[in-house]
C-alpha cells in the first residue's frame, strides 16, 4: 500500500473522530441543559416504566432529569478528553493515543450494555452498538497504521 492513500485515509479517519468527539460534546450539552425537553419524553417514560412500572412517583421525573444532566456533564468531560487524545494521536502519530481511546470504549460499552439490559433499556444497547461500530474500526485502523509507521 502506498503512503499517499494511507495518508488520505488517516486524515479522513482523524476528521471522523474529531466529528464524533464534537457530537459527544454536543449531546452532553443537550442532556445537561435540555434533558427535560419534550423531545426526550418517550425516553423518560421508558426509563420510568423500567424502574416504576405504572406507579411512577411524582419526584421520579425530577430525579431522572437530574441524573441525565449529570451524565451530560460527564459526557462533556469525556468529549474534551476524546478531542485531546485525537489531537495527540494525530499530531504525534503515537499508537498509544488510539489505544487509550480503544481501551476506554471497550471498558465502557459492555458495562453500559449490561447495566442497561438488566433493566430492559434496549435503546442503550442500540446507541452503544452504533458507537462501537462507528468508533472502533477507525481507531483500530489508526492504531495499526501508526504502529507500522513506527
Amino acid at each position: 500500500m502506498s503512503t499517499r492513500p494511507a495518508s488520505a485515509t488517516r486524515r479522513w479517519l482523524v476528521r471522523w473522530l474529531y466529528a464524533a468527539a464534537g457530537a459527544h460534546l454536543l449531546v452532553g450539552l443537550v442532556l445537561t441543559w435540555l434533558g427535560d425537553a419534550a423531545l426526550f419524553e418517550p425516553y423518560h417514560r421508558s426509563i420510568e416504566a423500567a424502574f416504576w412500572g405504572a406507579a411512577v412517583p411524582e419526584p421520579a421525573r425530577a430525579e431522572q432529569i437530574w441524573w441525565i444532566a449529570l451524565f451530560g456533564a460527564t459526557l462533556q468531560s469525556y468529549a474534551v478528553s476524546f478531542i485531546a487524545l485525537v489531537y495527540l494521536g494525530h499530531t504525534s502519530a503515537r499508537p498509544a493515543a488510539w489505544g487509550g481511546l480503544i481501551a476506554s470504549i471497550v471498558l465502557w460499552a459492555p458495562q453500559d450494555m449490561w447495566v442497561s439490559l438488566q433493566r430492559g433499556i434496549v435503546s442503550h444497547l442500540w446507541v452503544d452498538s452504533i458507537a462501537l461500530l462507528v468508533l472502533l474500526p477507525p481507531l483500530f485502523w489508526l492504531y495499526r497504521h501508526d504502529s507500522r509507521a513506527r
